[in-house]
């Protein structure tokens, strides 16, 4: 059974596909009534499943109800996006920092399943095991390497 996170992610997302900008303009109490869930419930989603990793920018205005706007981040050509992703990633990235990264690329069609499948393979610490210092440095020097050969 799936988690009420993943009902109501899976529910913005549809909103968002449904429309014809890559914005939803969602008032945060309502969409807690809709769920029965706290408005903390909603704020969670937004903060964990709709970052900047994952291809969406999020802003809030306070009052009246909370209103939420979900934009995605829609990548021009390959230039751009290789500077969005060399600045994203810097000098250095956490593992759970660089699957949000892939998730994202992958969520928006930027790369196919096997290639987010071989990045994750790549970046994961079993495999940088052997590595004891520098390992987030050594991390973010394979992923972008990764990254850009795949928007090739």
């Amino acid at each position: 059974m799936a988690r009420l996170s993943d009902i109501i992610e899976a529910f913005i997302k549809e909103l968002i596909s449904e429309t014809e900008q890559s914005e939803l303009e969602i008032q945060r109490n309502e969409l807690a009534n809709q769920f029965s869930c706290a408005p903390s419930q909603i704020n969670y989603v937004l903060t964990t499943r709709f970052t900047i990793d994952k291809g969406y920018y999020i802003e809030s205005r306070r009052g009246g109800g909370g209103c939420i706007k979900i934009k995605k981040i829609i990548y021009q050509e390959h230039k751009p996006l290789a500077q969005v992703i060399n600045e994203r990633i810097g000098n250095n990235i956490t593992y759970n920092t660089a699957l949000q990264l892939i998730s994202g690329l992958l969520e928006s069609g930027k790369i196919s399943e096997r290639e987010y499948n071989m990045m994750k393979i790549a970046v994961n610490d079993r495999t940088l095991a052997g590595i004891l210092e520098d390992r987030n440095k050594v991390r973010a020097d394979i992923l972008k390497g990764m990254i850009m050969v795949a928007m090739l």
